[in-house]
This record gives C-alpha cells, structure tokens and sequence, in this order.
C-alpha cells in the first residue's frame, strides 16, 4: 500500500486582538513559531513502527490548512493531531474518505475521545500507537471493517526497544530543529495536562546509547540541526540526567527540553546540561503565587511545595549558562487581577530569560476538564478549536472572562516588548561574555 502521514502544524489562535498584537511582538509568537516548525515526531516513530514492503510518504497541510492533493493517491492516511486542530482534521479525513481514501486517527484528543473521532475515521488509534500502528496497517491492507484499536489491549511499549524515527522521509523539507524523545511521562499529575491522557504507563527512560543514535541519524540529514527533546519532563532522574549529558557533550549539538525545578537542586547536573549543549530549559512555573498552585499537581502537591524556590531556581540555571523559559498560566482559581503585575514583577526580578504566558486550557479526558464541566463554567462545551492555550473558554473564579483577556492583553505588551526582551536578557549575556572571558571564547557567544 501507499501509505501517507499527515502533519497538521501551524500556530492555533481565534482572538483577534491578541493576533493582533502578536504581530508586533517579536517575543511572543517566537516559541509558539518555533514549535510549528518541528516535524511531527509521533508520525516519523509510526513510520518506522510499519511493517515492511508499503510505500511512505510525509506531508503537510498547507499554511491555509488545506491537504496536499498527493494524499489522494494514498492507500491510507494517518492523521496525528491536537485538540485544537481536530476539526480540521475531520474536515480532511471526511473529504478522503470520501475519495475512497482509508484514514487513521490518533494523538492526544482521539485518545480521549476515540467514539467521536470513529465517526471520521475507518481506524481510531488510542494511546500510544508503535504497537497498533502495525494492527492498523494490517486492517487497511485486508479492507476490514472500521474499528478502535487501544494501546491498552497490547503489551506496553518499552520505549529500550524503539526504532530510529523515519527522519530520512523528511530529506527534501527545510527543517532545522528535530525532535528527539529521550523519556515518557513524567512523575506529576498536573490537572491541566493532557499528556497523561495518552501516557497512561509509567515514567519511562531511553537508553542513552539510543538517544544518541536518534541524533545521530538526524546530523547525517541535517549536520546543525538543532535538537529539541520532546519530553514532559527530561530531568527527573538526576543520575540519568548525567549521564545523557556526558554522551550529549561530546556531539556537539545544541538543544532544549521541559523539565521542573529541581533541576536546579543538582550543581554538577547544571554544569553538564550547559557543558552538553543545551541551550533552554523550559520549566512549568504557572504562577508567581504559591496559594495559587496549591492542588494543582494532585499527586505530591509537587508545584505548590517549590513555589518558594522558584526565583532561586531560575537564578541558578541562567547563573550557569542555560536560559530559562518560565511558563506561566493565567486564570487559574486563586488568580486574581493583580496576577499580571505579580508575574511581570518576577519575570523582572528573576530575569526570566524567555516568558511564556498562556490560558488556563480545559483539554478533554484531563481533571481540569471533568472539574470545570461538573461546575458548568465551559463557556462553549466542545469547542475544541478554542484549546489553544490563547483563547478564553471557561468561567474563572475571581474575575470575568473580558477582565482575564485585558489582563492578558496588557501583559502582553509588557512582557514582549522589544525593551523588555532586552533587559531581561542582558544580564544573561553579560554573564556569558565573562565566562567566555575566562575560557578564551569571547567570540562564541551564543544562545
């Protein structure tokens, strides 16, 4: 069979207002462009999962999202994608499938939701897909019926046994940042992640040796590509971390990857993430207000217990040479509308190298979504194109939805502001400039 593995990418925002001014703020579509450029991953891992003698193809839609006609020509297609796209991900499974084209469902929202996304697909993908990609693959060839195929009912994927993505299907394409996975899930529950709806296993670690292979295989496509790690939480396991990091060092390569802030509990691990390469840490922050992240994580109550270590924690990671992109999200129960001034204040205070502020986002199959519903304060139920992480769609507790968007609106402008950006980075460089100083590299600086 030909085989075709769709992308959808592409930054995802209805408020016209906050459009609007992203086109005048160089800092904030800066990260969200960033990740539209990164090829998908999950695709490339299911390619490389499909059994042998089918013909593969990777494409994307098109900046006006519509599909390449090229699909027609396919066998089967499988769609991977977020809940912020999966309308229109239905739009183009309906119209292939309706060509006679078969299609395959999967990602994050059809895994929450695989009865509704079966009413646009002939296969429905549920939870990690190396093991059912192949009993999709086999069910297309034979033409049988349409059906749900779940993770859950095939042995858990050891992620010590995974193949090299199929990065060779993306030779011709312009990329210069690759995705690599060194680990799955992460220890925390957090209400509002939608990751733990698919990552339903354990916390699980790649081999180093594997990881490094995965690099490997992608310099050979592209030799400067930057490397970022598609983990929820690369450094939770300080031993391990080290270890990643003494192979990493040796590369060459520059990266970036999410982690919490207790890598910053670890001196020597700081000193081998910067001496490795890495270039960013991106660490969940949510609020500069500790009584706000109280719950938040339903485990440990892990976010709440760090709260008061934060600005330490940022200043030890720029301290040794790795900018910090600290996450905030706005609307959360306890915020109030002095929030905005509170985080422009610690993003001042702790010159937050990046910021990245974002909605409150009610992502189906989460906590966060069966809480909100359960107390009816959905704005628009099943609007799922509205989780975008920068649009309003749920009921806050101390302030109105219009007073959270002006909020957000004017934080905006302060926090990305060219000014801003510069101030908050200029202590960084200048600490970089030094430190090159020291070693002989003053010519090298970079981030």
């Amino acid at each position: 069979m030909k085989i075709g593995l769709l992308a959808l990418s592409g930054i995802r925002a209805h408020d016209p207002e906050l459009l609007r001014r992203g086109l005048t703020l160089p800092g904030f579509v800066e990260r969200s462009k960033q990740v539209a450029m990164l090829p998908s991953l999950g695709l490339l891992q299911l390619a490389a999962a499909t059994p042998s003698g089918h013909e593969l193809a990777y494409y994307e839609a098109s900046e006006d999202r519509a599909e390449p006609e090229a699909l027609y020509d396919c066998d089967l297609v499988a769609i991977s994608t977020f809940s912020a796209q999966i309308f229109e991900a239905y739009s183009i499974a309906d119209r292939l499938r309706a060509a006679g084209v078969k299609v395959a469902l999967g990602g994050l929202h059809v895994s929450a939701l695989p009865d509704e996304a079966a009413a646009h697909a002939d296969y429905v993908a549920v939870g990690e897909g190396e093991h059912v990609w192949p009993q999709i693959v086999e069910a297309a060839e034979r033409n049988a019926t349409p059906r749900t195929f779940a993770s859950r009912d095939t042995a858990p994927v050891d992620v010590s046994r995974l193949p090299i993505p199929r990065y060779d299907l993306l030779h011709d394409r312009p990329y210069n940042r690759f995705t690599v996975q060194t680990s799955r899930g992460c220890p925390w529950r957090c209400d509002f992640c939608a990751s733990t709806v698919m990552l339903s296993e354990r916390y699980r670690k790649r081999p180093v040796e594997d990881v490094v292979r995965d690099i490997l295989a992608i310099r050979r496509l592209r030799p400067n590509a930057f490397i970022e790690f598609a983990d929820d939480n690369t450094f939770v396991d300080k031993a391990w971390g080290k270890e990643l990091c003494r192979a990493l060092a040796p590369l060459g390569v520059k990266w970036f990857t999410e982690t919490d802030l207790s890598v910053a509990d670890d001196e020597e691990l700081l000193e081998l993430i910067a001496a490795s390469g890495c270039r960013q840490l991106l660490i969940g922050l949510e609020s500069p207000d500790a009584s706000a992240l109280d719950g938040l994580e339903l485990r440990t109550n892990f976010k709440a217990r760090r709260a008061g270590q934060a600005a330490e924690a940022v200043e030890r990671i720029q301290a040794a040479g790795v900018t910090v992109n600290g996450c905030f999200i706005l609307g959360l129960d306890r915020h109030d509308r002095g929030v905005f001034e509170r985080v422009r204040e610690f993003a001042e205070r702790t010159r937050l190298f990046e910021v990245q502020i974002t909605y409150l986002t009610a992502f189906p199959g989460t906590p966060l979504y069966e809480r909100l519903a359960s107390e009816g304060r959905l704005l628009q139920p099943r609007r799922w194109d509205l989780c975008t992480l920068f649009d309003v769609n749920f009921q806050p507790t101390l302030m109105t939805p219009e007073e959270l968007r002006a909020g957000f609106y004017a934080l905006t402008e302060q926090l990305y502001s060219r000014e801003a950006l510069e101030r908050r980075r200029a202590p960084f460089f200048s600490r970089a400039v030094r430190r090159a100083r020291r070693s002989g590299e003053s010519d090298r600086v970079t981030v």
